[in-house]
C-alpha cells in the first residue's frame, strides 16, 4: 500500500498510535496539524460511530484528494451506567486534561454508593474511513477490563494509567506499547480497517 494517510485529530499520541500500527501500509501518515486553520467539526451525535463519522467527513471536504481516518473512542463503566462513554475526552470539564479526567474517575468510583460495586469496564472504539467526501468504511474495537484504585504507570495516554485489560495485572500505562497495541480498542478496530485496506 502507498500514498498518504490523514488521520482526523491534533491529538499527537493518538497519531503516533496509529502511525506505530499502520506505518507499513502508507508513505506518510500525518494529521490536521497538516491543514493549518481548520475549524473542528461540532462533535454532537450521541454515540462514538456517529462523533467518528462527523470528523472524518470534515477533515475529508478540506482534503477530497486524501483517504481520512477518523476515530471516536473513550471509557464505559459499568459501575457509571457506561461513563463516561462519549464525554470521556470532557469528563472533567470542556477544559479537562487527561490527569483531571482520570483523578475524576477514580473520586467518583471512591464514593460510598459505589462500595460494593464491580470496577469493570471496556475502552470502545470505532474508526471511520472516508474518501472524496463519502464514507466508505468503518470499524470498531474493544477491550474489557477494569478501573484500578489508582493511576499506575507512565505510558500510554488518556485513561490508560487506570485500565487494567483482562488477563493482565498491570495497566495500560505499564504494559508496552507493542502489548498494548496487540490488545487495545483502538487496535483491533485498526485491523479491520487493515483487512479493508489489503482488500481493495
Amino acid at each position: 500500500m502507498s500514498g498518504t494517510l490523514l488521520v482526523a485529530t491534533h491529538n499527537a499520541h493518538k497519531t503516533g498510535e496509529i502511525r506505530t500500527i499502520l506505518g507499513a501500509y502508507f508513505d506518510e501518515i500525518t494529521d490536521l496539524t497538516a491543514i493549518p486553520g481548520m475549524e473542528p467539526p461540532v462533535e454532537d451525535g450521541d454515540t462514538f460511530a456517529a462523533n467518528s463519522t462527523i470528523k472524518a467527513l470534515a477533515a475529508s471536504k478540506e482534503r477530497p484528494d486524501a483517504l481520512i481516518l477518523a476515530d471516536d473512542s473513550g471509557l464505559e463503566v459499568d459501575a457509571l451506567g457506561g461513563g463516561p462513554g462519549i464525554y470521556s475526552s470532557r469528563y472533567a470539564g470542556e477544559d479537562a486534561t487527561d490527569a483531571t479526567n482520570r483523578e475524576k474517575l477514580i473520586e467518583e468510583l471512591a464514593k460510598p454508593e459505589h462500595a460494593g460495586d464491580a470496577r469493570t469496564a471496556r475502552f470502545r472504539c470505532v474508526v471511520t474511513v472516508a474518501q472524496a467526501g463519502e464514507v466508505v468504511g468503518q470499524f470498531d474495537g474493544a477491550v474489557e477490563g477494569r478501573i484500578a484504585d489508582a493511576m499506575t504507570g507512565e505510558g500510554g495516554f488518556g485513561y490508560d494509567p487506570v485500565f487494567i485489560p483482562e488477563g493482565y495485572d498491570k495497566s495500560f500505562g505499564e504494559l508496552s506499547a507493542e502489548i498494548k497495541n496487540g490488545m487495545s480498542h483502538r487496535g483491533r478496530a485498526l485491523e479491520g480497517f487493515v483487512a479493508w485496506l489489503e482488500k481493495r
